[in-house]
């Protein structure tokens, strides 16, 4: 550090009008780093900088050099989170035999809140799409490189054509060996040829589905058991059937879209019921409306979103009535 006389007193004011009369530059070192100085200037006052000044500035920049390099560290963390995050998952919707599909991911508002929460279509044979969400508990990189493990599992799961709940119980298996992870899935998949459409819950928010002339309904589903906790001593995952026509819309979605701090659960879901009741949104339109009626600018948790319409499509076999389905 180094105080300087920046001129004799009384004649900077007359070469250079007023002035710094003293100056004190002090490295902001951290890490064995230097991020930059910190520059103080005594205005008229003729006293140079003593031992206690000097002392006093080596403190401030140390300290400010500190606060510099945890958010610079900070900013690096979160920058590689959200980057992982994106480059896992998918981004044009893919085209899918009977279905309009859109998605949408959100990160939360506080860098440091950015987690799990994955989507996906997947095409498979036959012409079936498999429709997944999904969020793992926790947040940060670590989050974000299981969301991608849990993700790629369950695109190979799907591409074999198992049913929803042979795929979470498998995916229960893969998580529990992931040291400690917890996560929750909703796993459906559309047969167009059947107009129906089978889906599990793994400790999930339950989808929305909205039939054609009729209001916006939540599901009531088997709830199923968080990924990674071993079926908790042998609960099973069940398989749900729904009978879904062209009009018809089915919505998957992250608990980070309707729970917040202040807001009482239920209030939140009447409000997505109602939003969702409005008429003439396309999937596209309707993911935009949901995100700005229901994210605060603070929302404290990501979300992952996508709202699948049923296009007209012949089908070959008559699908029969709505059920539950065998348990896995």
């Amino acid at each position: 550090m180094r105080a300087d006389r920046a001129s004799r007193p009384g004649t900077a004011r007359h070469r250079r009008g007023p002035g710094p009369d003293r100056t004190l530059a002090v490295p902001l070192t951290a890490r064995g780093q230097v991020l930059g100085a910190l520059g103080l200037l005594r205005i008229r006052n003729p006293l140079p900088f003593d031992h206690d000044d000097v002392t006093l500035a080596g403190e401030l920049a140390t300290r400010a050099a500190v606060a510099i390099d945890n958010a610079r560290w900070y900013q690096h963390a979160t920058d590689t989170a959200l980057t992982l995050q994106r480059h896992l998952l998918p981004h044009p919707p893919p085209r899918s035999a009977g279905l309009e599909i859109a998605y949408r991911y959100q990160p939360a508002a506080a860098a440091s809140a950015i987690g799990g929460d994955w989507f996906d279509a997947i095409p498979q044979p036959g012409d079936r799409t498999a429709l997944v969400v999904g969020d793992v508990m926790g947040h940060g990189v670590h989050a974000a490189a299981t969301m991608g493990q849990l993700r790629m599992a369950t695109r190979t799961l799907a591409d074999l054509g198992l049913e929803p709940a042979r795929v979470l119980r498998h995916l229960d298996h893969i998580t529990a060996e992931l040291d400690g992870t917890i996560a929750t899935c909703v796993y459906a998949t559309w047969d167009p040829h059947r107009s129906r459409c089978r889906v599990a819950l793994a400790g999930h928010p339950p989808p929305i589905v909205i039939r054609s002339g009729r209001a916006p309904e939540l599901l009531s589903l088997p709830a199923g058991v968080p990924l990674g906790t071993g079926g908790l001593g042998g609960t099973r995952f069940e398989n749900t059937f729904l009978d879904l026509f062209p009009g018809d819309r089915l919505v998957l979605y992250t608990d980070g879209l309707v729970e917040t701090r202040d807001d009482a659960l239920d209030d939140r879901l009447g409000l997505l019921l109602s939003l969702l009741a409005e008429p003439g949104l396309s999937p596209e339109a309707a993911c935009d409306r949901l995100l700005t009626a229901l994210r605060h600018p603070d929302a404290a948790d990501d979300v992952a979103l996508v709202i699948a319409r049923v296009r007209p499509h012949p089908p070959t076999i008559a699908a029969g009535p709505g059920k539950h389905g065998e348990g896995e």
